[in-house]
Order: structure tokens, then sequence, then C-alpha cells
């Protein structure tokens, strides 16, 4: 190979890696639970993000070379921003059985906006926040809507992308004791049987899908992932065409900051 062919060649490769696209890199807050090790997984693993960060109260090492872990502590006003442009935020508090989860920041609901705001000095143009909510007892009217200021709040912040999926929170089981308290427990529980399916919580390891098929296909402006939805991505179905179809939707509402 001439001089010349060789360096019209590495001119050519250089040219083709300066305009191709680079890939984001990922926050996730809140990686505990087994929703948050589903979602780290997905995420983290599926070649999409050129790196995942995840937010730690302590120092730790991560044993994949795409994921690191970014310590933080103190007031959220102070934290250094790191570069990202995409996040999850999750609250499912940590299994206290694992060591590697609580050494893990997980946020408290109070502590969204100025997360959000930290995001935003961070460079996070896409942000996906799983909001839990009771099983069965959320009004139709928020279903698909904001549905409080501190949502609206997060909605004015000026993100590119928002999408807020409403996740069911499970039951936790009652550690009852004396045989009234127990009866009564059992007595409330059987309540749970009249709620409907789409009320129920969908498996972690779907949800986890649902949010990285979302942000593949995920369209400028503010999106609110109803528990119908989540449900009908996991019921069996082609979650992508399920997604798809509730984003092409004009009976869908996006509330764009």
């Amino acid at each position: 190979m001439s001089i010349r062919t060789s360096t019209a060649l590495r001119a050519l490769w250089q040219s083709v890696l300066r305009d191709a696209p680079t890939q984001p890199r990922l926050i996730i807050a809140g990686a505990t639970g087994v929703l948050g090790a589903e979602v780290l997984r997905r995420l983290a693993g599926g070649g999409r993000f050129a790196h995942t960060q995840v937010l730690a109260k302590e120092p730790m090492a991560s044993s994949l070379a795409q994921v690191s872990m970014v310590e933080v502590a103190g007031d959220l006003v102070a934290w250094q921003a790191v570069p990202a442009q995409v996040s999850v935020v999750m609250f499912e508090p940590p299994r206290l059985y694992y060591q590697r989860e609580r050494t893990l920041w997980t946020p408290a609901p109070e502590q969204l906006l100025p997360l959000a705001q930290w995001l935003k000095r961070c460079g996070v143009h896409t942000l996906v926040v799983v909001v839990p909510h009771a099983q069965g007892r959320l009004p139709d009217a928020v279903k698909r809507g904001l549905a409080n200021l501190d949502e609206q709040a997060l909605a004015a912040m000026g993100f590119e992308r928002l999408l807020l999926v409403r996740s069911a929170q499970k039951i936790a089981d009652s550690k009852a004791v004396g045989f009234l308290n127990k009866t009564a427990n059992w007595m409330l529980s059987t309540l749970s049987y009249m709620i409907p399916a789409t009320e129920q919580p969908v498996r972690p390891s779907k949800l986890a899908e649902f949010i990285a098929i979302a942000l593949e296909q995920l369209p400028v402006g503010t999106h609110v992932a109803s528990p119908e939805l989540l449900w009908q991505a996991a019921d069996g179905g082609d979650a992508h065409l399920v997604v798809k179809a509730w984003l092409n939707s004009s009976t869908v509402t996006h509330q764009t900051a």
C-alpha cells in the first residue's frame, strides 16, 4: 500500500469517526431493589449508551467496564455535575440483605425536584421517572396526566423528553402481632382481589423492558405512561408495537414543557 493510499484511508476513517453520532451517557438514580437491578442490567448491557453512571453514597467499584459509580453526599445543590444526556430515576428502597445495594443512593420523593435540577446541570435532556402509586387508588384523572405540583414543576424545567411511568407498588407484607390484628390484615388483604389486573404491579423485568423500549422511541415532549399501558405492554404481546402505537396515538396526552 502506498503512502498516499494509506494517508487517504486514514483521513477517511477519521472523517467517519468525527461524523458518527456519539452514544449518550446515562445516569441512574435509585438502582436498588429488583426493579433497579433489572433496569441497570438491561440499559447498561444493551449497547445503547456509551457509559452508565450509578449514584452511590460510598466509594464502590463496579465489575462492569461500561458502568461506574458516582459518589454523592450532602446537599443536592452542592453536588458536582457529571456529564450525561439521559437519566432514569427510581424510588424503590434497597434490599438490606444486599451489601451492594446498601451503598447505592436512592432518592426520596421529596428530592425529585432538586435531583432534576442537578440532572439539568449535568446536561441531561431525556429523563425517565418511575412514579410509584398505591394500586387501585390512582384517580382516573391523573393516570395519563400530571398528578401534582411537583410533576408540573418537573415538566416546566425544560427537559427535551420527560417520561413519567406510573407503576403500582406491591403491597408490603405486614408483620401484625396478635389474633385480632392478623385477622384484620387478612380481611383487608382480600380486597386486593377486587383490584383489576391492569391496576396490579407489573413484573420488574417487564417494567424495565418498557423503559428501555420507550427510551428508543421517545419523541420530544412530556409523556405519562398509565398503569393500563404498562400492563398492555407486559401482557405477552409485542411491547415494541404497544409503545409505538401509544406514542403515535392521537388520544395520548403529550404535554410539551
